[in-house]
């Protein structure tokens, strides 16, 4: 079964592109909180990977609900100076890993 990663950033991801960067995985996509949530609760996430762009209360809300939720999710947090062209290659060493 392919592995499911959660993508969390400030903007709308484009799907597609996104799918088509990387088939060997679910990815499932957000921008808030409830977003978070919902994934959480739908479906067995291994990782959330969150861009820096979120707010730093957001980003630390995530990882607060990820460890109550789950005790096997991952969550892996971007730095800012890559900016968002830095992102798949953050994904792409995330589900190397």
């Amino acid at each position: 079964m392919a592995r499911i990663v959660l993508l969390l950033g400030r903007k709308p991801f484009d799907a597609e592109r996104w799918k088509a960067l990387f088939p060997a995985v679910q990815l499932r996509f957000g921008t808030t909180l409830r977003d978070a949530r919902e994934a959480l609760h739908a479906e067995d996430i291994d990782s959330v990977i969150l861009g820096a762009g979120l707010a730093l209360e957001t980003r630390l809300e995530v990882v607060s609900l990820v460890f109550t939720a789950s005790n096997k999710t991952t969550v892996h947090m971007k730095d800012r100076d890559s900016g968002r062209d830095g992102m798949p290659d953050f994904v792409r060493s995330v589900i190397r890993a």
